[in-house]
């Protein structure tokens, strides 16, 4: 989940059978994401023109060890098939840039380096974000460059900045143990299907937008196993999901500005800013509402923010330290 401009430098996990398939979310929630398995849905369309800009010009694919590309460059037009399609059969490290993004020219070739290194067990896309705007939008790129690991159509990693070679690295190497790992995990036995059936009714059910048939079968597994981190992780989320779906954002900040210390304001605010990737953000300002309360209200706020670090998961950047402030706040 990216925090405001910050993003996850950690492949998360908790991506069941990622491999396997291509769940979306409802269209009506395409504009919220979260850290671990983020189901991309952007809407293909015709490139914008690009005569008399050099930055848009697709550059010749790069070949691994086996012929296939390495790097490519696409587009708004292309990124069903070269990433969506793609990223079901090969992970797929999605690089946002710009010609004008000086830090851009330093990662994009460490990126190319790696992806030529490892010989097509991943493949790099190049998306310039001035000629493909809605690609970024989908994505929810807030900066440049912005680093995206795409499995089976789901985001399931990412990071923001010239991060140093070796950093990249050891980046690349957690997503495709991330995917050996659910590779390996499709051969499981009885117990392991049933598992699956639970998740992927949850799944489908999050295509239709029925997030209560989603909670259903998350319920319904962690029923049978209690311990599933997975369907613990996932019945938070959907909770997270259904909670901000009628949420009047502009009355919550109206709300806000009268008063601060509005408990209720300040935790709706917070659910809406954490669904939408503003995780830090949200996290910080019910935080503060912890700090100046007292009482229920402080309690209130604090049970929230505990509630919001399970649906989020260790394995986001910014729960970590959300954690000690709050241990802060309170002791």
């Amino acid at each position: 989940m990216s925090p405001g401009s910050r993003s996850s430098r950690s492949v998360p996990p908790g991506s069941r059978n990622a491999a396997a398939g291509d769940p979306r979310l409802p269209s009506e929630l395409a504009s919220l994401r979260f850290a671990g398995a983020v189901p991309l849905d952007p809407k293909p369309a015709p490139s914008r023109s690009s005569a008399g800009a050099a930055s848009t010009r697709p550059g010749p694919a790069r070949a691994g060890s086996a012929g296939q590309p390495v790097v490519l460059d696409v587009t708004e037009a292309t990124f069903e098939t070269e990433v969506l399609q793609r990223s079901l059969q090969t992970p797929v490290v999605v690089d946002f840039w710009a010609a004008w993004c000086g830090p851009c020219k330093q990662l994009s070739p460490v990126l190319e380096r790696l992806a030529e290194a490892d010989g097509g067990r991943w493949v790099l896309a190049k998306v310039d974000v001035d000629a493909n705007p809605q690609l970024a939008q989908a994505a929810g790129v807030q900066g440049i460059p912005a680093v995206k690991a795409v499995v089976g159509g789901r985001i399931i990693g990412e990071f923001t900045g010239a991060v140093p070679e070796p950093e990249v690295r050891a980046w690349l190497d957690q997503l495709l143990a991330l995917v050996d790992e659910a590779a390996a995990g499709l051969a499981g036995g009885p117990a392991e299907a049933a598992a699956d059936a639970h998740h992927s009714a949850a799944e489908e059910a999050l295509a239709k937008g029925d997030l209560d048939a989603a909670a259903d079968a998350y319920r319904s597994r962690l029923a049978e196993a209690p311990g599933d981190a997975d369907a613990t992780l996932g019945l938070a989320r959907v909770g997270l999901f259904q909670r901000v779906a009628t949420i009047d954002v502009t009355g919550l900040r109206a709300r806000l500005s009268a008063d601060p210390d509005d408990v209720e304001a300040a935790i709706m605010l917070a659910d809406v800013l954490v669904a939408k990737g503003e995780v830090e953000t949200g996290l910080t300002r019910l935080v503060g509402v912890v700090r100046r309360t007292v009482g229920d209200e402080r309690e209130r706020a604090r049970a929230h923010l505990v509630s919001l670090f399970e649906a989020l998961g260790d394995s986001e950047p910014a729960v970590v330290p959300a954690r000690r402030a709050l241990s802060a706040a309170l002791f």
